[in-house]
């Protein structure tokens, strides 16, 4: 063999993954020169004499690199190399057999058990150097993607965890959201109002609900935020205290009347107001549609605004159905829109139906929205159904016409029923 100087075959790092080599030889001549080698290069060397001998050292402790003899009594190197790699490792084991044998056959088979290397005897210095710095950088690449594997094991479960805590909190927010409607059904006298409110997650955008609007009168609104998710549920928290039924002095939609009373302010001023409020004291990126209407009980008179709204359903009593209203602008979105009033009249057995676009945009499976036409029919098949029972109705024939339980907007609804 060459000599060599003293120094440790590293790889440009600077750092060696090999610490201990494992010598397998029946030779015992064969293995004092390779450890004599070994040290000198700066390695810990165990030897044994044959592959039984090998394996018993390889389970009891942890083995770089393994530089096994081809042909030994008993087990042999290939079979000492496939036993070798059936054990439980946390790492990967380098292994270089030694052979005469120069076969293409005999070397298939040596890959076929997991050899890496393969080395002709007798030994050269230079080569055994270079498959051992060749050893090296696979160690290495290994080692490295352990280590990001492990990163990303750590990070993940980093991550479910955060993500279980939001899970929480957002089931906790849904509650809250869902707080914001505290009663689904109420009579005014011989009218009626039902409340259909569910988020397409776990919070939404949308948001529904009424109000007593002094003597005689009761406000009904529909609004729909931009978006879905957390910033769009902070802004429906937002309007539903501005609109909110629970502290009339913070109602914006009324206003101080004679005798310590509150009286509804004309639907469209209240409009303007959401749209400067939204544009200069909030400045959200968020924009929303609006329907705000206020009925008297005892006429039936409605005055409403539509700001992007999809348009109020007026089911008659005879069984017509009118679609209200003329669009308008959502508020948020541009500064000083003007919004107009319209006025309708109620009689007796009439219901009025808001809805969101998460019901006329619902998809069926093919992409086909439901529309104000899959709307119309709705209705018309539950003429029959009343309160809350009718707004169960439309949703379960929303599931039917979607195909699935959940769908890809927040679904949200108001029906008056005028007595």
């Amino acid at each position: 063999m060459n000599a060599q100087p003293d120094t440790h075959p590293l790889d440009p790092t600077g750092s060696s993954l090999v610490r201990l080599v494992l010598l397998v030889d029946d030779s015992r001549l064969q293995r004092r020169i390779l450890r004599a080698l070994l040290e000198r290069w700066g390695y810990d060397v165990a030897e044994c004499g044959s592959g039984e001998e090998a394996l018993e050292i390889c389970r009891a402790q942890p083995v770089d690199l393994i530089i096994s003899d081809w042909m030994m009594p008993g087990m042999d190197g290939p079979e000492f190399c496939r036993a070798f790699r059936a054990l439980p490792r946390e790492s990967y084991g380098y292994f270089i057999l030694l052979t005469s044998k120069s076969e293409t056959v005999e070397m298939i088979h040596g890959l076929d058990v997991g050899a890496d290397e393969f080395l002709t005897k007798p030994v050269n210095s230079s080569e055994l150097r270079a498959r051992i710095a060749s050893g090296e950088r696979i160690l290495r690449m290994e080692h490295q993607l352990r280590v990001k594997n492990r990163q990303l094991t750590d990070a993940l479960a980093e991550l479910r965890t955060l993500y279980d805590a939001l899970d929480r909190d957002l089931a906790e927010a849904r509650k809250l959201q869902q707080s914001l409607v505290p009663e689904r059904h109420r009579r005014f006298g011989a009218s009626e109002v039902s409340l259909l409110l569910r988020p397409c997650g776990h919070v939404g955008g949308d948001l529904v609900g009424f109000f007593p609007a002094g003597p005689g009168e009761v406000g009904l609104f529909s609004a729909d935020v931009s978006g879905h998710g957390i910033s769009s549920a902070m802004l429906t928290a937002r309007l539903a205290g501005l609109l909110g039924s629970r502290s009339p002095d913070q109602n914006i939609a009324l206003e101080p009347a004679p005798g310590g009373q509150y009286r509804a302010r004309p639907p469209e001023e209240v409009a303007a107001h959401l749209n400067r409020l939204f544009l200069e004291d909030i400045e959200t990126e968020h924009y929303f549609t609006l329907l705000l209407a206020i009925v008297t009980l005892d006429t039936g008179r409605m005055r409403f605004v539509q700001a992007g709204h999809p348009h109020p359903v007026l089911c008659r009593a005879d069984g017509s159905l009118d679609c209200l209203g003329d669009g308008g602008l959502p508020l948020g979105l541009i500064p000083g829109a003007g919004f107009e009033g319209c006025e309708v009249g109620l009689r007796p057995g009439d219901r009025l139906l808001l809805v969101s676009d998460g019901i006329t945009e619902c998809p069926a499976p093919d992409g086909a929205q439901l529309g104000d036409d899959g709307l119309r029919f709705l209705i018309e098949t539950h003429a029959a159904t009343r309160g809350p029972a009718f707004l169960d109705a439309i949703q379960a024939g929303l599931t039917f016409f979607a195909g699935r339980d959940e769908f890809p907007d927040d679904v949200s609804a108001v029906l008056f029923e005028f007595g």
